[in-house]
């Protein structure tokens, strides 16, 4: 086997895996044959939510090993948001002590009225040494741990450990116990002096920990009203010449960016992000549609698409009744396999270079185990690799679908893993 480097090499083990039996023997034959392969795009990931529904490291490190396997590159850990904050950060030790529990958990779907809720407290947090060993991990499986930690908005978990940080710091706040945007109860940040200082000395811990020249930053669904009422926060844009909130937003970003900048990291945030002007170092992950995507090649933004419809494993993947509870959206295998990561309009531009490839994504809302988890992305997550592994012109639904129950199927139930087995039934044609 020859490649040009270790990622190169760890993709090739991989290939020899996939030839090799499933059966447990002691030796295993393998025909000769001669397979050149390179992947068609530079960033292959896949997103963990663990703030909704956080998991055990052995599950951590299992999913590592679906990417590893499936010739991802990427691991996208998503650490903090409105329901939980879940990684040590010794400067503030209340993070984890408490932003890291919340009271309750929504009941059923949050749509449902009225709303239930259990009463039972539940959280957790990953240790920095726990941090250390799954990064380790990753790297030898030639995976990259992109960090996110979520500002300026989904900051719920954050404020309620030290509420000084809110727009309204005399006030006791929860972490989060049900899902959605959260936009009329507070989760926005605070520009004030000690935020500031907050941010950077935690993203300055986040940026010690991970190797990755990435941390994500977030900087989506940011609620404005609470900046809008606050006349703190109205006197600090006036002193700073910032015209509106998204201005504001523009400038957290901004700040943190340095902040990294001076770790030699650089940032990813959703593309809301683009809301104000940005130096085009700051990389684009776009979780809308095409139109949100394009904008931001055309100003010449690194892109990673990653589009709800049909990247987002967490929606429906039926729309029988009795189809495993999802938090809206309909994403069948078809559509992740048919998904082409550079629109057409980028193309007749001359402008895909600028899209460095996509990811799926698995918010954990109604994904409470991983068994959940797997039922969730599997089969999707072979769809996906097959989609930024090969070149476009050599996709076929069809033979891909006949691989997946010949070598893929049989391969899930050897790993002991759960996934979708009614695929066939629900296509693009049932849409």
């Amino acid at each position: 086997m020859k490649a040009k480097d270790v990622p190169g090499v760890v993709h090739g083990l991989q290939t020899l895996l996939q030839l090799l039996p499933l059966q447990k023997v002691k030796t295993a034959e393998v025909a000769a044959v001669e397979i050149k392969d390179y992947p068609r795009f530079a960033y292959r990931g896949m997103h963990l939510d663990v703030s909704r529904h956080i998991f055990p490291v052995e599950f951590i490190k299992k999913y590592i090993d679906y990417l590893a396997f499936h010739k991802f590159n990427t691991f996208h850990w998503h650490l903090t948001d409105d329901q939980g904050w879940r990684l040590q950060i010794d400067a503030y030790p209340k993070l984890t002590s408490v932003g890291a529990w919340r009271n309750s958990t929504l009941i059923g779907h949050f749509k449902d009225q009225p709303a239930r809720y259990d009463s039972t407290r539940y959280g957790g947090f990953y240790t920095k040494d726990q941090v250390r060993d799954i990064v380790k991990y990753a790297a030898v499986r030639g995976i990259n741990v992109v960090p996110e930690i979520d500002i300026p908005g989904h900051s719920r978990a954050i404020i309620a450990a030290y509420p000084e940080f809110s727009t309204r710091p005399d006030t006791t706040w929860q972490v989060a116990n049900t899902w959605g945007m959260y936009n009329r109860q507070n989760n926005v940040l605070a520009p004030n002096p000690q935020t500031f200082k907050f941010l950077e000395t935690v993203f300055g811990e986040v940026a010690d920990l991970f190797p990755s020249p990435y941390v994500h930053i977030g900087g989506d669904e940011c609620s404005k009203m609470w900046w809008k009422a606050d006349p703190k926060t109205q006197a600090f844009m006036k002193a700073y010449g910032l015209k509106d909130e998204k201005e504001l937003q523009t400038y957290f970003i901004t700040q943190v960016a340095g902040y990294l900048a001076k770790k030699n990291k650089k940032i990813i945030g959703w593309h809301e992000i683009l809301e104000g002007k940005l130096d085009t170092t700051a990389i684009v992950m776009n979780w809308g549609g095409a139109k949100e995507g394009i904008a931001a090649a055309q100003l010449k933004h690194p892109v990673i698409m990653s589009p709800g419809k049909p990247l987002y494993f967490d929606a429906y993947q039926s729309k029988d009744p009795k189809d495993s509870l999802a938090i809206h959206g309909y994403n069948p295998l078809d559509a992740v396999y048919n998904f082409e990561p550079v629109p057409a309009e980028l193309k007749q531009q001359n402008l895909g270079r600028y899209i460095m490839g996509a990811q799926g994504n698995v918010w954990t809302e109604y994904m409470g185990y991983p068994s959940k988890v797997e039922y969730m992305v599997f089969p999707r997550m072979t769809a996906l690799s097959e989609v930024l592994w090969t070149e476009e012109k050599q996709k076929n639904l069809t033979d891909f679908k006949k691989r997946l129950q010949q070598n893929m199927i049989p391969r899930y139930q050897f790993w002991g893993s759960g996934y979708f087995k009614d695929f066939e039934k629900w296509t693009m044609a049932n849409q």
